[in-house]
């Protein structure tokens, strides 16, 4: 084989290889639709679930990126602190212990789950999250912000201290009542699991 046939041969196997890449990292996108069509939407129909994220958008009507920032400081030192008021009071809400019981059920597909207001601003959670401001991120930008059929599938990435594949599915919650969008929800899943 010539120097141009073997280029070709190797430019040909390369272009394979990505593709084949690209293909398995989407492939994890529609099974994580579908869990989020049959599954979180249900969840995000609680009563008691809408009800707290209301509650919260009121409480948090007023409050300036300054206050925002600072609530979001105070979290972050709390994770490493012996002391974490501000964390055991989202822990300790019983739609925290709602969620909580929605990852353990899932028997290990799904990670974390967490609910954030209409700020980006964490309203429960399953597990501890390393910021309690999430509104800088695309988990509430491209779902919260886009409208009440959003749905947001981010890339595939390692955890390392479980050592398994996940990735986030984000997407809006919507009042029943009202038709308005909320808040947004994020659940971590375990990407292995799937595929």
């Amino acid at each position: 084989m010539n120097f141009k046939a073997s280029l070709a041969a190797a430019t040909g196997l390369v272009g394979m290889l990505a593709a084949s890449a690209a293909m398995a990292t989407d492939a994890h996108v529609a099974p994580m639709q579908d869990f989020a069509n049959s599954t979180v939407k249900t969840w995000v129909a609680d009563a008691d679930l809408v009800a707290a994220i209301k509650a919260q958008n009121e409480k948090h009507a007023g409050l300036s990126q300054a206050d925002i920032d600072a609530m979001d400081q105070k979290w972050r030192a709390e994770t490493s602190a012996s002391s974490q008021p501000m964390i055991n009071e989202v822990l300790g809400h019983a739609v925290s212990q709602y969620l909580k019981k929605k990852k353990d059920e899932s028997g290990g597909l799904v990670t974390e789950v967490f609910v954030m207001d209409s700020k980006g601003l964490n309203v429960a959670q399953s597990d501890v999250t390393s910021d309690y401001w999430q509104g800088d991120e695309g988990k509430w930008q491209k779902t919260f912000l886009a409208g009440p059929d959003a749905m947001f599938i981010d890339e595939v990435e390692e955890d390392e201290s479980t050592q398994t594949f996940q990735s986030q599915m984000s997407m809006s919650i919507v009042d029943p009542a009202s038709g308005e969008v909320i808040g947004a929800i994020t659940v971590g899943m375990n990407v292995e699991a799937f595929l």
